[in-house]
Order: C-alpha cells, then structure tokens, then sequence
C-alpha cells in the first residue's frame, strides 16, 4: 500500500509570480525525504482531466538558464500553460537532478559529452552510473493529496505516463511540451528521441519549417 504524505510534513501558502498567483504546497514525501513543491493553480480537487507536470529538478536549465537541455524552457511552457487553463498543477520533484544522479556527477557528464562527445546516455554510463533512478511516487502522492481524479500529462516521456498510472493515478491524455531545436540542445533532444524513447517531431520538421513547436495533446 503506497504511503500518504502526513499532514505535519505539508505547508500551503499563496505564491505571487509573474503568471499570477499559485498556491504553493510544500511537502515532505514519506518515502525519499525530500522537500518537493507542487504549485496549483484555480480548483483542481475532485476534477477529471486536471492539466498536470511532473517537473524534474535541473539548477542549470531552471535556474540559469542552460540551453544544452530543454528543462528552463519546459517548465515555463508548462506554467503558461496551466497559467492559461486557469487551473492545473505543477510538480517540482527534487532529488532528480541528472535523471537523478546528482549534481555533481550531471556536470561530470557534461565535460565527457564536450571533450569525448558521449550523449546523455553514454556519459552516465561511462562514469558507471545508471541513465535515469527518478521515481515519481512523490508526484502521485500529492496530486492524491489535493483530490486530483485523472490528470492530463504534460511530457514528451511515455514512461512518465505509465510510471504514473503505476502509482493508481489515471493519465487521460499525455500533452506534449515541445520546444524548438537549437544548435545547443539539438544533440540532447536526439538521444532523448532516440537512446530513451521520447517523441520528439520537432527534430524532423518539413524543410524550412523550424520555428516555435506546437503544444498539442495526445489522446489515449
């Protein structure tokens, strides 16, 4: 049976931004220890379809705006987006730095991808790490927690759709979160597409047609 979050280890306030207000709830999960944060927009308790991202946490795109990756621009597309709906949720998952191996050993990464030129993928593994340890228990937990019935998934992972449902919550549909292809992040985005399995049409778009990706939903 998987585990709630207790209410001691929950803190909600108002969180005013430049998209409008969020609520801002901080819990502590039960079953990896960290501190995460799911940001809500309008009423979602008791609501099929909610509008919903599972965010994984990544300093260098979120905060400094790192172009190698698409992170910094997924999660502002994904809060204009629930910004726009006028209701949703947004999870920020700590712990998943570097699909989770850390810091310390993301930046490692990164300089055998510059000086050896190893993908996402290989880079992790060379350095004898394993390519993605996130769980998203923690995610399921809250949304269980603010009354979510089934949730609209923003993501270009089909494994997030299923890890979900693993956790007992219903994804009625999978939204795609494209951004558009740079020189930066166009060797990131192809092993993503093509070593983990994740859609991504923009890499192959009609000649002459790279431009803003659309935001379109993929029904189940």
């Amino acid at each position: 049976m998987d585990e709630g979050i207790d209410q001691k280890d929950i803190a909600e306030a108002d969180l005013r931004t430049r998209r409008g207000v969020f609520r801002a709830v901080a819990f502590r999960d039960p079953v990896d220890g960290h501190e995460h944060l799911a940001l809500v927009r309008g009423d979602v308790r008791g609501r099929d379809d909610v509008l919903v991202r599972m965010h994984s946490e990544c300093m260098t795109g979120d905060i400094f705006g790192a172009t190698r990756c698409e992170c910094g621009d997924q999660l502002g597309a994904a809060l204009d987006a629930i910004a726009r709906e006028g209701a949703g949720v947004l999870v920020y998952l700590r712990g998943h730095e570097g699909r989770g191996i850390g810091l310390v050993a993301k930046v490692r990464t990164h300089i055998l991808q510059d000086d050896q030129g190893l993908d996402t993928v290989d880079s992790a593994t060379a350095i004898g790490l394993p390519v993605d340890v996130r769980d998203y228990g923690p995610a399921a937990r809250i949304l269980r927690h603010l009354g979510v019935r089934s949730v609209r998934l923003m993501s270009n992972n089909p494994v997030k759709v299923s890890a979900l449902e693993s956790y007992g919550v219903a994804v009625a549909a999978r939204v795609p979160l494209l951004v558009p292809v740079s020189a930066d992040n166009v060797r990131y985005l192809t092993a993503k597409r093509d070593r983990l399995g994740h859609d991504l049409p923009q890499l192959d778009p009609p000649a002459g047609a790279l431009g803003e990706a659309p935001f379109r939903e993929a029904h189940r």
